[in-house]
């Protein structure tokens, strides 16, 4: 049987999080970590890591260096360095996935 690993993350350590209660529509571009707990719709091109908590909803044009996936995701992600689905994410991808 295949073990399963899931990366926890301090949000505490964290530079930016945007709360449960944040709603937002636009274009992000961020250099180190971000976490997303509320709404999120535009595009978000990142050198850093973007987190998508289990509350999160996010409709987005993802580009990042790593995404990590807990929430629920409509759109395209594209990682330069890694996706990962963890506990019961939810995805709809418009475009394939690329490592």
């Amino acid at each position: 049987m295949a073990e399963i690993h899931e990366r926890r993350v301090n949000e505490n350590k964290l530079d930016t999080v945007l709360a449960e209660d944040i709603s937002f529509e636009g274009e992000a571009s961020f250099t180190k970590e971000l976490m997303i707990k509320g709404r999120y719709s535009g595009k978000i091109r990142a050198t850093g890591s973007l987190y998508i908590a289990a509350e999160a909803d996010v409709e987005a044009d993802i580009v990042a260096e790593s995404v990590y996936v807990r929430g629920r995701v409509k759109g395209s992600i594209s990682a330069s360095s890694r996706v990962e689905l963890q506990g019961l994410s939810l995805i709809h991808i418009s475009e394939p996935t690329r490592p």
